[in-house]
């Protein structure tokens, strides 16, 4: 018998070695009924009954082998593995239990294919075409499945930032209470850390925020306006000064640095490349700013000595969630979520700019390019 004729005629107990399996994947299917553990499984293998009587050229098949698609797939239709992949991430399987699941189906369905076709062989043709038409609904289903965990973990980062705001802003204003009582040196060190710890979580939220409106799509939100640049960070300097006393931050400008920019966003940009260089350069160097301009653009070079950055880490270096090696630990004891240079570079593009590294065994710079007139229709 032709495996689709077989497949078509044994639905039902294919079908149920699947929920059989399906029930074990914990502890996703613990609670999961029957109708659910065989969520979408007859579609899918209706899908591959249709393919397999389906004609296919040669070219086709290599096509189709490589990844590229038999070309019968409406795009505009979601097929039900690509169902299966959004149930079964909203269910909570994991993306190895997905894959499982498919690599069961495949051993049932040829094993009682082949008991049924005993004496004789079953047709190559078949196999090969079978397993191309499980590949793809694979495929589909991790590719939905991972679209599915993408949307969950933004809707969630999402409502984090929503949801924290209101108490965080409690904390911080009865900290500023607390720290105008003048209820004597202990109340006040401990309103003092409060305010500063306010702060830290304040940071944090926001690049939380802003990494979730780049992951959506909506890029960093800048407005535009006329300012001096040396005045806009000259300030973020000098409070970064006052907040790292300890270390020495040198500003030097020069030029007309007058253009079209959103300030406040522009001082986050700064003050998270001279974090970023205060964290891993030398403890006894200065952190160096140099802007400068020409005719188009301005110039934002932040330089510090230290450590060189590998080549493959600067490749990714401003990519989110993303350190280098010995980073990580670092990171985690500053409370640092490893978005910073990548919400620089963010900044940079929403104003139609760009940001580049380069690293030597005496020093690192990040350098930022920002052309004088900001696109407003951007």
């Amino acid at each position: 018998m032709r495996l689709a004729d077989f497949i078509l005629r044994d639905m039902e107990p294919i079908a149920a070695h699947w929920e059989a399996f399906a029930s074990t994947l914990l502890p996703a299917a613990e609670h999961m009924e029957s109708l659910a553990l065989r969520e979408q499984v007859e579609q899918i293998l209706r899908g591959v009954a249709s393919d397999l009587c389906t004609s296919q050229t040669r070219e086709a098949q290599r096509e189709k082998s490589m990844g590229r698609g038999s070309g019968l797939i409406d795009p505009t239709e979601e097929t039900a593995a690509q169902k299966h992949g959004v149930l079964r991430a909203r269910s909570g399987f994991s993306v190895s239990q997905l894959a499982a699941e498919y690599r069961a189906l495949r051993a049932s369905v040829l094993r009682l294919w082949m008991d049924d076709c005993y004496p004789e062989g079953p047709d190559l043709d078949d196999l090969i075409r079978f397993n191309e038409a499980i590949d793809q609904a694979l495929a589909e289903s991790v590719t939905s499945f991972s679209a599915q965990v993408e949307q969950n973990r933004n809707l969630l980062l999402g409502m984090l930032g929503h949801d924290m705001r209101s108490p965080l802003q409690a904390i911080q204003v009865t900290a500023s209470c607390l720290a105008l009582l003048n209820a004597g040196e202990q109340v006040s060190k401990a309103a003092s850390r409060l305010i500063r710890s306010g702060a830290r979580m304040q940071g944090l939220l926001d690049d939380l925020t802003q990494f979730n409106r780049t992951k959506l799509g909506l890029g960093i939100n800048v407005t535009p306006t006329d300012v001096n640049l040396a005045d806009v960070l000259a300030d973020e300097v000098d409070e970064l000064r006052a907040i790292h006393p300890d270390r020495q931050i040198e500003l030097n400008v020069s030029g007309d640095l007058q253009g079209d920019w959103d300030g406040p966003r522009l001082q986050q940009l700064l003050g998270n490349l001279v974090l970023n260089a205060i964290k891993y350069g030398a403890q006894d160097t200065p952190v160096r700013v140099t802007v400068t301009c020409d005719v188009t653009h301005v110039h934002i070079d932040v330089s510090n000595r230290g450590a060189v950055i590998e080549s493959a880490t600067l490749g990714r270096i401003f990519n989110p969630l993303m350190r280098g090696p010995g980073r990580r630990s670092e990171d985690e004891r500053a409370g640092s979520l490893g978005l910073g240079l990548y919400i620089a570079s963010e900044i940079a593009k929403a104003h139609s700019g760009s940001i580049e590294t380069r690293s030597s065994d005496t020093e690192t710079t990040f350098s930022v390019s920002l052309p004088r007139m900001h696109d407003r229709s951007c």
